[in-house]
């Protein structure tokens, strides 16, 4: 398969799960519909196949070279290495959210940086014991500690 209909499946795949993450966005958090939505968009992106680089940089409109860079230094997941290397597709789709973003907000140089920021910080957001701790501290139920 081309590389450019290899780019343009996956373009249209992340097109629906875009349509998708819209619509259950426009849902309240507490609306099992949009709990059920967000595990349809997460259970399509496991079932996608994995990705070549090559066609990862025409999405993310970067090169080879770099998508492969970007693989080495964890931005990108591996899905496997032999007998050729392939990305990670939900990691993808994440990535190519905040490349998005960033490029939106005039940001060209040091994605990599950038990218790899935003994902340690969503990846500590995403924990249940800073959720709780963040809760706690937010309605003062929370107990200040101090070092000795």
């Amino acid at each position: 398969m081309s590389v450019a209909t290899e780019a343009a499946q996956i373009r249209d795949l992340f097109d629906t799960i875009e349509e998708l993450e819209a619509v259950a966005s426009s849902l309240s958090e507490d609306d099992e519909r949009r709990a059920r939505l967000d595990g349809v968009v997460a259970k399509t992106l496991r079932q996608a196949p994995p990705v070549r680089p090559v066609v990862a940089g025409e999405l993310l409109d970067l090169t080879e070279k770099t998508v492969k860079a970007w693989a080495r230094e964890g931005v990108l997941a591996i899905h496997s290495q032999e007998p050729r290397m392939l990305l990670d597709t939900v990691r993808l789709h994440e990535v190519l959210h905040l490349v998005s973003d960033l490029r939106r907000a005039g940001k060209t140089r040091g994605l990599i940086d950038e990218v790899h920021r935003r994902l340690s910080d969503q990846s500590l957001l995403d924990r249940q014991d800073l959720a709780t701790s963040l809760d706690e501290m937010r309605s003062g139920r929370g107990r200040v500690v101090r070092p000795a």
